[in-house]
């Protein structure tokens, strides 16, 4: 059987990436499987717990993350928000405190799209929508350069 014929630049393991949908109570995670094909959400982190970024750097460590993606909150025009602004301190934060690259995606409607996927009236307050919300950014950014277009 023919080894798999890899595109220049890619490592012989997929990379394990980590999206965050980060909100004001709660902040969505999804991490990717072992092959780098599929976004599986993940327990929601409840602000206020503890240290958003520690937490963030448990789950890198314990889950061998080699990238972490951070959703940024543009509005329909592309505009910034308030939202926006709290995003990118929070990816800040991170990129000073981590060694692995931290990514911003435009996560506009991954909301509206978790929503079609997460029913019952816990949803929102459990976390599994923002968790999904995570969980569809991720798939988006997987999918992007899995087809080479990122």
């Amino acid at each position: 059987m023919k080894p798999p014929t890899r595109r220049m630049g890619q490592t012989n393991h997929p990379r394990r990436l980590l999206a965050l949908d980060p909100g004001e109570r709660r902040t969505g995670v999804a991490i990717s499987d072992e092959l780098g094909l599929f976004a599986h959400p993940r327990a929601a982190l409840i602000r206020g717990r503890r240290d958003l970024v520690d937490e963030v750097l448990r789950i890198v460590e314990e889950e061998g993350i080699d990238e972490v993606v951070v959703g940024l909150p543009l509005s329909m025009s592309g505009r910034e928000s308030e939202q926006t602004r709290r995003a990118r301190e929070f990816t800040a934060r991170l990129r000073s405190r981590l060694s692995i690259p931290v990514t911003e995606w435009d996560e506009r409607l991954s909301s509206v799209q978790a929503a079609r996927t997460v029913t019952g009236r816990e949803r929102r307050s459990s976390g599994q929508l923002d968790s999904a919300a995570a969980a569809v950014i991720l798939q988006a950014v997987l999918d992007s350069r899995r087809g080479g277009e990122a």
